[in-house]
């Protein structure tokens, strides 16, 4: 839809000195060694793509407030996802482990695998945060297990006010809140909202971690506030592909309306938190990520959905053993790329950009590293800080991503993904006729497999030789001894 940057254009400094690279990080560490520890707002959106993003250039994104904090610090335009739907994509942030490491691999099903969830002994984030000395807050969704062992305030999370599972409705939503289910009247993104203000307003001394989880854009996109449907009503959306053979465009439009709405609901109240950081002086003290689970199409490809897509076509390819009709998982990169802002007062200059890959397994050694937290002897931390990347005093940075996703819902495969700027190599271990190979600097798009094809026959086996390699450095059991 929108053109994505196959490759960096823009590199962090090399070699900057030095007497320059002392007092560099001398800055970094200033505040840590005084005590000061900077607040945390992490915010999550749930299904917001890449390109839903006014930032991004979309013809009808309607998006100001989260323009406006994206420019007030980093933007990270080649943020990924290693896996494309809910669970494990949590699973890898709070982590920093893939799903795969930790028995979670596709979106936890309530009604056949109530008794799964991230384990009561997995190492997160938040409670090295806690540990720290971090007030800690989730509002919103959870998506890792709904028995009491599972739950937020088993990881790190002193406050916990939203829902375990995997969705709830878009009004009038059923929430938790002090371990009690209470029914709750208005607009879901508002109450989350609402929960998070009060939180803020609790302040006392000492540095506060707040995770906000909002459900949107997740469908049901509808209600929204009739100041979020205003930009939409009536509106004939452009598409990306209007004349993608059998795509019902019609259905595209009306879905790319209601979709575009639900981000407008929470750009509407991002602005309000932003607002409640001012107002109680703590905005120039609070560190601020931005992002998403994992990405989206809207008809690009014939697909509406996530890694686990749905055709949205008049005449859908047949089915065969292990992919039902209608079904389209992938791993494209509108389905992992995520929007993704960093904005740290005093730290990172207004209007960065860094156009360098990286994932959401990063979170987790990130967040430690700016709380001036510590991570466990023996813990397994699959990302990497980006603190030199934010400040610019990275020398190098490898651009490579490696991701999985095995699915066991709508549809039955094992696919295990290795990207560089220049290529993807999809393969798909339970269906190996699946396999994908594209050429990213000449189809962003990924529309043409050239998996077969001669000229892409050594990269073929150059990025095979890396994915075995990442698949063996996670003990994944598909990997060739």
């Amino acid at each position: 839809m929108i053109a994505q940057p196959a490759a960096p254009t823009r590199h962090p400094p090399g070699y900057t000195g030095s007497v320059l690279r002392l007092l560099l990080l001398a800055a970094l560490l200033a505040p840590l060694a005084s005590g000061a520890q900077p607040n945390i707002l992490f915010v999550y959106t749930d299904d917001q793509a890449g390109w839903a993003l006014g930032l991004s250039g979309h013809p009808h994104a309607s998006t100001p407030n989260m323009d406006k904090l994206f420019r007030s610090g980093a933007h990270l335009p080649n943020s990924f996802t290693v896996t494309p739907v809910c669970t494990p994509s949590r699973t890898s942030l709070i982590t920093s482990r893939y799903g795969s490491e930790l028995g979670l691999t596709d979106w936890l099903n309530p009604r056949r695998e109530r008794l799964h969830g991230l384990k009561p002994d997995a190492v997160t984030w938040p409670e090295l945060l806690q540990a720290a000395g971090y007030r800690t807050g989730l509002v919103g969704k959870w998506h890792l297990g709904l028995l009491d062992e599972h739950h937020p305030t088993r990881h790190g999370y002193g406050h916990f006010m939203g829902f375990r599972g995997g969705g709830t409705r878009t009004a009038d939503p059923v929430l938790e809140k002090d371990g009690k289910d209470r029914q709750y009247e208005g607009l879901t993104a508002d109450i989350l909202t609402d929960e998070a203000l009060e939180f803020l307003d609790r302040g006392r001394a000492g540095p506060f971690l707040l995770s906000l989880h909002y459900r949107a854009p997740h469908t049901r996109w509808l209600p929204v506030a009739p100041e979020d449907w205003a930009p939409f009503d009536g509106l004939h959306p452009i598409i990306p592909n209007p004349e993608f053979p059998y795509l019902d465009a019609d259905r595209v439009r009306r879905m790319t309306r209601e979709y575009l709405a639900s981000t407008k609901s929470v750009d509407r109240n991002l602005a309000r938190v932003l607002a409640r950081l001012e107002k109680l002086g703590l905005a120039g003290s609070t560190v601020i990520v931005y992002t998403s689970d994992h990405g989206y199409n809207m008809g690009q490809s014939g697909v509406w959905h996530k890694g686990n897509g749905h055709y949205v076509m008049t005449r859908n390819p047949p089915a065969t053993a292990n992919i039902p009709d209608g079904q389209r998982p992938n791993m494209w990169d509108r389905s992992i790329r995520v929007p993704t802002a960093v904005v740290w007062p005093g730290r990172i200059e207004p209007g960065t950009v860094i156009e360098r890959t990286v994932s959401n397994l990063d979170w987790f050694p990130t967040l430690v590293s700016i709380a001036g937290a510590e991570v466990p002897a023996g813990a397994v931390v699959r990302g990497r800080n980006l603190v030199p990347l934010l400040l610019g005093t990275a020398e190098t940075w490898d651009d490579e991503l490696y991701g999985e996703y095995s699915t066991h819902h709508q549809s039955r495969t094992h696919m295990r993904m290795l990207r560089t700027p220049r290529w993807k190599l999809v393969r798909d271990f339970l269906n190996p006729e699946r396999d994908e190979l594209y050429d990213l600097a000449a189809d962003p798009e990924e529309t043409t497999n050239l998996i077969f094809h001669p000229r892409a026959r050594a990269a073929k086996e150059r990025l095979s030789g890396r994915l075995a390699a990442r698949m063996r450095e996670t003990g994944d059991r598909l990997a060739a001894p």
